[in-house]
C-alpha cells in the first residue's frame, strides 16, 4: 500500500500542526482545508502542503477534496457543544455538528473517493453512556464512521500536552499570575500523552495496512490528578501556584459560572472530568507498533518554563483570530 496523497481535515489545529511535521518527512502530499487561508499560515512554509479555502461542511466541496486521496484523516474537535440538543440526540448542537454530522460526512466523502485508509481522531472514553454530552458524541461519531468507512482506524488519547498546548501552558501561566488559583475538579484523573507521540503514531499507523478497523488508546506512562498537573505546571514554570482545591458542589458551582461567563470552563466538562481519562493499568505507556510514550516530567520544562508569556501570547493569536 502506497499513501502518497493525504487530506488532512483539522489540520491547521494544535494536533494538525504536529502531525503535519511528522507527514511531511514523508515526501507526501497533504491538503489541508481551512475556513479563513490566513489562519492556517503557519502550515504555508511546509514542503509538499497545499492549504486550500473550503468549507468541510459541504457535501460536494468534501468530495472535490477526497478526490484522488489515498488517505483521510480527520481530527476536528470541539470542547464546548453549546446548549441544547439534536433532533433528540443527548448532546448539543456544537458537539453533533463536530463530532457526528462532519465524521459522518467526511467518512462518506473517503469511502466514495476510494480512499485506502481512513484515520479519525476520538477521544478516551468516548461511551453512548457516558455522563458528558462531549463524549457520548465522540461515540456517537464514531459509529457514523465505522458505518460508512469499516476499515477505518481510531485513536483515543487521553489530555494531550506539548509546545502549544492549551492545558498545561494555561495553568503554568495561571499560577505564575493568580495569587490565589481556585481549581475545580481537583481529583480528576488523567494519563497525559505528548502530542509528539500521538503525531508519530498516526503519521506510522499509515505503514500497517493490519491497523485498519483497530481503535488505539493512547496514554502517557502515568496518571495524574488534576491537581497533580496543576501543581506540576507551575512549578515547572517557576512560579508555583498557591492552589485552592474545590469540592464537588463548588467545582460544578464554578463551571456552571464559567460557562454563563463563557469562560474555560462548562458544567459539560465537569462531567467529563468525573470518568477517569486513562488506560487500562497494562497499557501505561505502551503505544502501538512498539512504541512507548514519553514522561512529561522530561518534556515539561522544555516548554512550560516560559508559560506565562506563551499563555499571554496564545490569548493574543485567538483573540485577534489568527
Amino acid at each position: 500500500m502506497t499513501i502518497e496523497n493525504i487530506l488532512l481535515i483539522g489540520g491547521s489545529g494544535y494536533v494538525g500542526r504536529h502531525l503535519m511535521n511528522a507527514l511531511s518527512r514523508r515526501n507526501v502530499r497533504i491538503t489541508v482545508p481551512t475556513r479563513r487561508r490566513e489562519r492556517a499560515k503557519h502550515l504555508l512554509p511546509f514542503p509538499m502542503v497545499d492549504v486550500v479555502e473550503a468549507d468541510i461542511h459541504d457535501d460536494a466541496t468534501l468530495a472535490r477534496l477526497a478526490a484522488g486521496q489515498d488517505a483521510v484523516i480527520n481530527l476536528v474537535g470541539v470542547l464546548k457543544g453549546g446548549g441544547g440538543k439534536t433532533d433528540g440526540q443527548p448532546w448539543g448542537k456544537g458537539f453533533d455538528r463536530a463530532h457526528v454530522e462532519l465524521a459522518g460526512r467526511v467518512a462518506r466523502a473517503a469511502r466514495a473517493a476510494g480512499a485506502q485508509r481512513l484515520l479519525h481522531m476520538s477521544a478516551l472514553k468516548a461511551d453512548a453512556e457516558a455522563p458528558s454530552a462531549y463524549l457520548r458524541s465522540k461515540a456517537a461519531g464514531e459509529v457514523a464512521v465505522r458505518a460508512a468507512f469499516p476499515g477505518a482506524t481510531f485513536f483515543r488519547p487521553s489530555v494531550i500536552y506539548g509546545q502549544g498546548d492549551r492545558f498545561l501552558t494555561v495553568f503554568a501561566g495561571l499560577c505564575a499570575m493568580a495569587p490565589l488559583l481556585p481549581l475545580a475538579c481537583p481529583a480528576a484523573l488523567f494519563q497525559p500523552v505528548w502530542v509528539e507521540d500521538v503525531a508519530a503514531t498516526m503519521a506510522e499507523c499509515l505503514d500497517h495496512s493490519e491497523s485498519a478497523g483497530q481503535t488505539f488508546d493512547l496514554c502517557g506512562p502515568k496518571v495524574y490528578t488534576l491537581l497533580d498537573l496543576v501543581d506540576y505546571a507551575g512549578r515547572a514554570a517557576g512560579s508555583p501556584g498557591n492552589i485552592m482545591p474545590l469540592g464537588d458542589i463548588p467545582s460544578y458551582l464554578m463551571a456552571w459560572m464559567l460557562e454563563l461567563l463563557g469562560g474555560p470552563m462548562t458544567r459539560d466538562n465537569y462531567r467529563s472530568m468525573q470518568v477517569p481519562s486513562t488506560c487500562a493499568p497494562g497499557d501505561c505507556g505502551v503505544l502501538p507498533f512498539g512504541r512507548r510514550a514519553t514522561a512529561l516530567e522530561i518534556i515539561g520544562p522544555t516548554y512550560l518554563s516560559d508559560g506565562r508569556r506563551r499563555a499571554g501570547y496564545d490569548d493574543f493569536r485567538e483573540g485577534a483570530k489568527r
